[in-house]
C-alpha cells in the first residue's frame, strides 16, 4: 500500500466519522464552522512529503540498481543459452539451465525482499507525515476557530477550504 493510498484510506475513514460527528453537531449547534483540506494536494505540495520521498527513492535508488544489473545479467545468460544450446553437450545444457534457474530464482527473492522493505519504509515515512499532517490541522482548526474539518470531501464550498494554510503549517 502506497503511501497515498494510506493517506487517502484514512482520510476517508476519517471523513465517514466526521460525517457522522457533523450530524450530530448540526443538531445541537447554531452555527457550526467548517473547514477543508484536500489532501492529494498537500501530498503533491506539501514540502515534509516531498522530502519523504525523496529520501525513500534515495535509500532505494542503490538496491534497485542492483536488482536491475541482476535482471540484465540473467536475461544475457539465457540469450546466451538460447545461442549455445544446440551445440552444448547434455550434461553442459542442463547445468546452465540449473544455473539461470538458480539465478531467476535468487532474483526474484531479492525483489520481493526488496518490494517488502520499500513498503514497509513507505509506511513508516507515512506514519510520521500523517502525525505532522493531523497536528498541522489540528493547530489551523484551534486557530481558525473552527469545529470540523474535513478532508476530500465531494463537495465544499471554496471559501471553506484551508489547505493552503495547512500547508504553510507543514512548510514552515
Amino acid at each position: 500500500m502506497t503511501l497515498k493510498s494510506k493517506i487517502i484510506s484514512t482520510t476517508r475513514i476519517i471523513v465517514v466519522l466526521t460525517l457522522g460527528l457533523f450530524s450530530t453537531a448540526v443538531l445541537h449547534a447554531e452555527s457550526l464552522r467548517i473547514g477543508h483540506v484536500s489532501s492529494a494536494r498537500v501530498m503533491r505540495e506539501a514540502v515534509p512529503a516531498k522530502e519523504a520521498d525523496a529520501k525513500i527513492k534515495k535509500e532505494f535508488s542503490k538496491r534497485e540498481k542492483e536488482l536491475m544489473a541482476m535482471s540484465k545479467k540473467l536475461k544475457d545468460k539465457a540469450a546466451k543459452f538460447e545461442k549455445d544450446a544446440p551445440v552444448l553437450t547434455d550434461s553442459d545444457r542442463t547445468k546452465r539451465q540449473k544455473e539461470l534457474v538458480e539465478m531467476d530464482q535468487a532474483l526474484q527473492q531479492k525483489h520481493k525482499a526488496f518490494r517488502q522493505d520499500l513498503a514497509q519504509r513507505r509506511n513508516e515515512e507515512g506514519a510520521a507525515f500523517g502525525k505532522q499532517l493531523q497536528a498541522a490541522i489540528k493547530k489551523i482548526a484551534l486557530a481558525e476557530k473552527l469545529d470540523i474539518i474535513v478532508q476530500d470531501a465531494l463537495y465544499y464550498d471554496p471559501k471553506i477550504d484551508v489547505t493552503n494554510k495547512v500547508l504553510e503549517e507543514l512548510n514552515n
